[in-house]
């Protein structure tokens, strides 16, 4: 959704940045444990109805953390919880809580709001924040994954980070 209302916003700072990242810190923190808990749930199933073997282990979160296999596929779909919360707030409306209560977005040059393809390539290209440090040694406050998607956060004023424009709206 293009808002071209949010085009001429000033690009957000390193430290503007760390505070967003701090708060959605502790909101990724709770997916991952919710993506946790889910994901425990469907391998306690799947042993208990037979269709993944415990391989010799007594307990089932033995098992889980214990082969390589299911441990790997546990922790991709982790990873995979956590990086879909980014990006669905990232493209619905350009903000997660911790943005909005920053007053920072997320969006293209002209005010459009990335695709998912885009917000997954953001989350991949940020490596796990240290392409935040870009901004520190550029002027023109764009950190690597901003480079690398054609995208950029900016600072709202506190008129456009109202609720309305939430949603891109």
């Amino acid at each position: 959704m293009l808002n071209t209302e949010h085009a001429n916003f000033p690009r957000a700072g390193f430290f503007r940045r760390l505070g967003a990242a701090v708060y959605d810190s502790m909101l990724a923190v709770a997916v991952y444990m919710v993506a946790g808990a889910v994901g425990f749930g469907i391998f306690y199933g799947l042993t208990a109805s037979g269709l993944a073997g415990m391989n010799g282990f007594e307990h089932v979160s033995d098992a889980l953390n214990g082969t390589p296999i299911y441990h790997g596929i546990y922790q991709l779909w982790l990873v995979l919880c956590v990086g879909t919360f980014y990006a669905l707030f990232w493209s619905r409306g350009g903000q997660t809580l911790g943005m909005r209560a920053w007053r920072l977005k997320i969006q293209h040059p002209n005010g459009q709001n990335l695709s998912m393809v885009t917000a997954y390539a953001r989350i991949v290209w940020s490596l796990l924040g240290i392409g935040n440090l870009w901004i520190v040694i550029n002027d023109d406050k764009r950190a690597l994954q901003d480079r690398m998607t054609r995208s950029e956060v900016v600072v709202l004023s506190k008129e456009a980070n109202q609720m309305r424009n939430w949603h891109g709206a």
